[in-house]
């Protein structure tokens, strides 16, 4: 048993346009590092597209078809400022969502010990009714979601570490416990939302993080916020949106994470993992701009989750 990778080709055919930060070169260069021979014992998967069915978990049917409608002909279709379509976005912005689900599937069916999802587009900022920064679908949410309706999970968790506030799954999970929401992101920053007061029904833990921030304030505020919430949650499984974009090279934000802090995050969330819902992890990709800080975050993220399947087979 080996970590699983989730994606497909057709992530590269979503095209938003000259200029815009969330390029296929993102998922290029994802696809570039997770080749080299490092990752050869990666159980890779298609990504499958999600239903209606399955998208509808999270997002009303309406919108649904109305944003897989204004999928253009030509050109391109621009829903926002930022968040745009173009003629073939439709499979991409469907196996987004599908990867998450078929890891969910092959997590908690045994036949993969954990999972990453190289996907595009991101997910954590749409909502049940509103697409919005390069968010369609919501990726994370809908998988957690899923794990419920089809597994019967009863408490799933989904963690965080975007520099931006997941808005989109924050909503999704506002008035219901048997769902956990963690993040820690820049404050003030798009999209406005992820203050400390912002709780839901107790069941929202935001971590605000002030421009400039350093590797030991984020640790210590996960340390002390958000690890021991999880942990008093007692997830059955946990499902990370991993956003690489808290990078101090990163260009849309102003953190100073490095490499080491997305091994350190990876590796404390398996180590809770492990104690409460037998390692059962399923990440996907949410943001990430720089390139070589993208490749060189994803290497360490899917290195760390390849380290404890291993460490969890060893111990058998």
């Amino acid at each position: 048993m080996t970590t699983g990778l989730f994606s497909h080709q057709s992530f590269e055919s979503h095209v938003t346009g000259f200029g815009h930060p969330e390029s296929p070169n993102r998922i290029r260069a994802v696809q570039k590092v997770l080749s080299t021979k490092k990752f050869d014992v990666l159980q890779r998967y298609v990504a499958p597209p999600a239903t209606i069915s399955q998208l509808s978990l999270v997002h009303d049917v309406s919108y649904i078809r109305n944003i897989l409608s204004l999928i253009p002909t030509k050109g391109l279709e621009r829903i926002d400022s930022d968040t745009i379509l173009s003629p073939n976005s439709g499979e991409p912005l469907k196996r987004a969502a599908g990867a998450v689900v078929a890891a969910v599937d092959s997590v908690l069916g045994g036949d993969c010990g954990n999972a990453f999802c190289a996907v595009r587009p991101p997910g954590h900022h749409a909502e049940k009714y509103n697409a919005m920064g390069f968010c369609y679908f919501n990726n994370a949410a809908i998988g957690a979601r899923y794990a419920q309706f089809k597994h019967g999970l009863k408490k799933v968790a989904v963690v965080d570490f975007d520099v931006h506030h997941g808005n989109g799954t924050q909503a999704a999970f506002w008035n219901d416990p048997s769902v956990f929401y963690a993040s820690s992101h820049q404050f003030p920053l798009f999209p406005g939302t992820g203050a400390e007061h912002e709780t839901g029904v107790g069941n929202i833990f935001n971590l605000p993080l002030h421009s400039n921030t350093t590797s030991r304030v984020f640790r210590d505020g996960w340390e002390a916020r958000i690890f021991p919430a999880l942990k008093s949650f007692t997830p059955e499984l946990i499902i990370i949106s991993a956003g690489f974009d808290a990078h101090y090279r990163d260009p849309l934000a102003s953190l100073n994470l490095e490499e080491d802090d997305f091994a350190w995050i990876t590796e404390r969330l398996l180590n809770i993992a492990n104690e409460h819902c037998a390692g059962r992890v399923v990440s996907t990709l949410e943001g990430g701009y720089d390139l070589d800080a993208l490749q060189e975050s994803v290497s360490v993220h899917v290195s760390e989750l390849m380290r404890a399947v291993t460490s969890n087979s060893s111990e058998f």
